[in-house]
C-alpha cells in the first residue's frame, strides 16, 4: 500500500483544516518545501498536495509551490484544488505535477473531465470522491450534491478512471480513525477500483488495517503533523 502524506497549502504555507472549515485552519510550516523534503528524507514517494486557495477561488492559486516542490524533490505529486480548465489543468501539469486529482469539475463538467481522462490517460487523472453523510460533497466540501459515492465512481469506472481517491468529509481532521465501513463497501462494490483512502488517519495501526482491507493507497495528513505517526514508523510500508 502507498502511503499519500499530505501537504495542504493556503497562502503558500502548509496548513490544516478540520472537517473541511476554513474557520478552523492551524498553520504547521511556512516552507511546504522543507516538509516535502522532509517527507522524501524517509523513503516516501509520493505527495498529495492540495491548493486550498484554488479550491474556494475555483482557478489554481499556489502553483508556484507545486512548481518548487517538483523542482526541488523526486516525489511523485498528485495535484488537486482549483483545476477546473484545460488551462489549469495544463499549468498543474506545466507545474511538475505528475497526476492531478479532479473532484468538483467531475460533478459539474463531467464532459470536460472525461476529456481530460481521454487527453491524458488513466495514469495521470485521479477521480476526487469526496463523501458526505454518502454523498458527494464538492467545491471545498463547501456544498453537498445528491449523488451517491457508489455511482459516482462507477459512472467514471466505466469511463476509464483508474484511481480514485476518497475522503470521508466527516473524519478529515478529526484524528478519530479511518472510515473503515465505507471503503469496505466501496470495496465490496467496486473491486476493480485502485481505491485511496483519505481522511481520519490517526494511528499507525488505521494504516495497518487499510492495507489489510486491500486498500491500495492511504493519505495521511494531521497524524502527521501532530506527532500521532512518526515518520520513522513508516518505513514498514516502503519497498
Amino acid at each position: 500500500m502507498d502511503i499519500i502524506p499530505a501537504i495542504d497549502i493556503i497562502n503558500g504555507k502548509c496548513v490544516r483544516l478540520t472537517q473541511g472549515d476554513f474557520n478552523q485552519q492551524k498553520q504547521y510550516n511556512e516552507n511546504p518545501l522543507e516538509v516535502a523534503q522532509l517527507f522524501e528524507s524517509v523513503g516516501l514517494k509520493r505527495l498529495h498536495l492540495v491548493d486550498l486557495d484554488g479550491a474556494r477561488q475555483k482557478k489554481i492559486i499556489n502553483h508556484k509551490v507545486l512548481e518548487n516542490i517538483a523542482k526541488h524533490t523526486k516525489l511523485k505529486i498528485d495535484f488537486g484544488g482549483g483545476v477546473q480548465s484545460d488551462d489549469d489543468i495544463k499549468l498543474a501539469f506545466d507545474s511538475g505535477a505528475a497526476q492531478v486529482t479532479g473532484g468538483s469539475i467531475a460533478i459539474r463538467q463531467p464532459n470536460l473531465f472525461e476529456k481530460w481522462l481521454q487527453q491524458y490517460g488513466e495514469e495521470r487523472i485521479i477521480l476526487g470522491a469526496d463523501v458526505k453523510d454518502g454523498k458527494i460533497a464538492i467545491s471545498g466540501w463547501q456544498e453537498t450534491s445528491d449523488i451517491s459515492v457508489t455511482s459516482f465512481i462507477q459512472r467514471y469506472w466505466q469511463k476509464g478512471i483508474k484511481y480514485v481517491i476518497c475522503t470521508d468529509v466527516n473524519k478529515d481532521g478529526m484524528l478519530a480513525g479511518a472510515s473503515v465501513e465505507l471503503y469496505q463497501q466501496l470495496r465490496q462494490d467496486l473491486p476493480h477500483i485502485h481505491l485511496i483512502a483519505s481522511g481520519g488517519v490517526s494511528s499507525l495501526q488505521d494504516l495497518i488495517n487499510l492495507k489489510n482491507m486491500g486498500m491500495q493507497g492511504a493519505i495521511v495528513g494531521k497524524a502527521i503533523y501532530e506527532y500521532k505517526i512518526n515518520l520513522e514508523e513508516l518505513k514498514i510500508f516502503i519497498n
